[in-house]
C-alpha cells in the first residue's frame, strides 16, 4: 500500500465547484490538497514552490484561460481537466491530460478519474525501473508480461491506451503514450506524431512525411517534423 499521498491543487475561480472537488477527494485518504487556487497566477506560483502530483483545472479561469496555462507550464504535473464546454475536450487529451470531466460531475465519474490517475501513476513507477534494462513488464491480459525492447517496432496511442507492435505479437497496455516515452531511451526510441513512438533500428524506407516501420506507413507530425532525427 502506498505510504505517502498524492499532493494536489485544485484551480477553480467557482467556489461551489472548488467545494465539491474538495469534498470528493477527502473521501479518497490516498489524496492530499495542498491548495485551492482561484487563477493561474496563484497556481503557478503555488507550483513553483510545490511538489504537485494531480491538478484539477478549470479551463474558463480568470486573467488567463485553462488550456493557455497548462501550455506554459515547463514541467506540469498530471491534470484532469474540469470544465461545463464539452467542445474542448479534442484539445485537452492532445496535451496528454489524465482525464475530461464535465460540469456537473457525479462522484463516480469523478472516482474514475482518480483511477486513472492511479494507474498512470503506477505505470510510471514500472516503467521507471526500465531505464538500465533491456527488457520491461506490462499488465497484459491481467499478467506481467515481458516484452524485450529490442523487439519493438512501434508503440501506437488510443488515448489513455496504447499499443506495443512487436515481433511476437501486439501487446494492449492501458497506460498514455507520453508515459511511456518519458522513459525509454531517446537513442532508441523517437517519438514522431502525437500517437506513434518508433524503434530508431526498426525503420526500413522514409520521407518527408511518412515513415516505415516493420510494413507500416507511419505519419510524421507536423509539430514533429524538426524533431525526427532519422540518422
Amino acid at each position: 500500500m502506498r505510504d505517502q499521498k498524492f499532493k494536489c491543487i485544485i484551480v477553480e475561480d467557482e467556489p461551489i465547484a472548488a467545494g465539491i472537488i474538495e469534498n470528493f477527494l477527502l473521501r479518497n485518504h490516498d489524496f492530499q490538497i495542498i491548495g485551492k487556487c482561484s487563477d493561474a497566477v496563484y497556481a503557478s506560483n503555488l507550483l513553483s514552490t510545490q511538489d504537485v502530483d494531480l491538478m484539477f483545472l478549470d479551463l474558463n479561469l480568470p486573467v488567463i484561460k485553462g488550456f493557455d496555462f497548462l501550455k506554459r507550464i515547463k514541467n506540469p504535473p498530471s491534470v484532469i481537466i474540469t470544465t461545463a464546454y464539452h467542445e474542448y475536450a479534442s484539445e485537452g487529451y492532445n496535451l496528454n491530460i489524465i482525464d475530461y470531466l464535465l460540469k456537473p460531475i457525479a462522484y463516480d465519474r469523478f472516482l474514475e478519474s482518480l483511477n486513472k490517475f492511479r494507474y498512470a501513476r503506477n505505470a510510471k513507477e514500472v516503467f521507471s525501473e526500465m531505464e538500465n534494462r533491456d527488457y520491461l513488464f506490462v499488465n497484459f491480459q491481467r499478467k506481467k508480461t515481458k516484452i524485450f525492447l529490442d523487439d519493438i517496432f512501434y508503440i501506437e496511442s488510443l488515448r489513455e491506451y496504447v499499443k506495443i507492435h512487436t515481433k511476437v505479437g501486439v501487446y494492449d497496455v492501458k497506460i498514455p503514450l507520453s508515459r511511456i516515452g518519458e522513459q525509454l531511451d531517446k537513442t532508441r526510441f523517437q517519438r514522431i506524431h502525437k500517437s506513434y513512438i518508433i524503434a530508431n533500428n526498426k525503420i526500413e524506407a522514409f520521407c518527408a512525411a511518412n515513415i516505415i516501420v516493420n510494413g507500416k506507413k507511419l505519419p510524421i507530425g507536423k509539430t514533429y517534423k524538426e524533431l525526427v532525427n532519422i540518422v
